[in-house]
């Protein structure tokens, strides 16, 4: 028997209340072991490596310029490098810097991205007990053939292994993925991201990996030795995988490297684009729809989409309203509400 109707809620998990804008510092290559094949940091922040004294001192005008003018309040975000394993006693000193601040108002919360062979409890620990709340590491995949051929240096015994001393350590974690990478196959990003949701971490980021000038893996590409995905596929895998983010509780809060000019006009080959996040949201939110018209078991005759989901529904550029008119929805059968539940009938 067809029900009439079918009410449900977009499965993302819901981000906290008030969000607290992100304040990035960049340390492109501080503290790194040594550069992988597809690694670009440079052209990823337009930074060259950097200089931590002057990092330090520039951080420290700007967030005494932002006190002073009533802004904030903010997470500060140590990015680009490998906070973990910069030389002693940088990463005391950054957050003792950012402590100062905390006891100010103008930040609640420090994260910083690192290796996951890089990390073990007892130095989180203690990391965490000088205001550091949140570690993302830069796990790209759990697959050993995949990283062996990425040179990242460890395996996923390893990359597991570093989740764990995170969470044991008492901070929140965040999970960094690169779908794409030498040594792909069929299967192997959907493995990575179950196995990823399944770790529980607080946030995820899923960077198909691009060809970018002057890397290992452009020299690779040239020599036809490594095929990146298309955006096609692309846009697929990552819908697939929030499907499986979502299921678990798990935000995923940015899909696609930014669309930065210093990185762009560097990008040889690979999913570029610079509404590839949209495009996948909007793609796993028809799933999300379709299961809802299985379970109406007739033809809808109208769809009530909350007004936030407005931007993504048909798409990037309307790329969706074919996908959405095979299960008899058309533009006309869509209407835009300000409410926080679709109602299909």
């Amino acid at each position: 028997m067809a029900a009439e109707r079918i009410v449900f809620q977009h499965p993302e998990p819901v981000p906290p209340v008030p969000s607290i804008r992100v304040w990035p510092v960049f340390l492109p290559f501080a503290g790194c072991p040594f550069r992988c094949v597809f690694c670009a940091q440079d052209k990823q922040t337009g930074r060259d490596e950097a200089d931590l004294r002057a990092v330090l001192h520039s951080l420290e005008r700007d967030l005494t310029d932002a006190l002073a003018a009533g802004r904030g309040p903010y997470e500060l975000a140590f990015y680009g490098g490998t906070f973990s394993a910069l030389p002693f006693p940088w990463p005391e000193t950054f957050l003792a810097l950012a402590a100062r601040f905390r006891l100010a108002g103008l930040l609640t919360r420090v994260r910083c991205s690192t290796r996951p062979d890089c990390v073990d409890a007892s130095a989180l620990a203690g990391l965490r007990d000088q205001g550091l709340d949140m570690v993302e590491l830069g796990i790209q995949s759990f697959d050993d053939r995949a990283l062996a051929a990425a040179g990242r240096g460890y395996d996923g015994e390893t990359a597991r292994r570093g989740c764990a001393a995170v969470t044991d350590a008492g901070l929140a974690l965040g999970i960094q993925l690169l779908p794409g990478l030498p040594g792909d196959r069929p299967g192997l990003f959907q493995s990575d991201a179950r196995q990823a949701a399944a770790l529980a971490p607080e946030i995820a980021r899923l960077y198909p990996c691009l060809v970018v000038r002057g890397t290992g893996l452009a020299a690779l590409w040239e020599r036809g030795e490594y095929v990146p995905w298309d955006v096609e596929r692309a846009r697929r895998e990552l819908a697939s995988a929030l499907a499986v983010f979502w299921s678990r509780g798990v935000r995923v809060v940015r899909l696609g490297l930014a669309p930065e000019d210093t990185l762009e006009a560097n990008v040889l080959a690979g999913p570029w684009h610079p509404a590839l996040g949209q495009s996948a949201r909007g793609l796993a939110l028809v799933r999300v729809v379709e299961d809802a018209v299985r379970r109406l078991g007739r033809a809808p005759s109208r769809l009530d989409v909350p007004r936030r989901y407005q931007g993504e529904f048909f798409g990037h550029g309307r790329e969706l309203a074919l996908e959405y008119e095979a299960i008899g929805l058309s533009g006309q059968s869509v209407r835009y509400v300000d409410a926080r539940e679709f109602v299909l009938v």
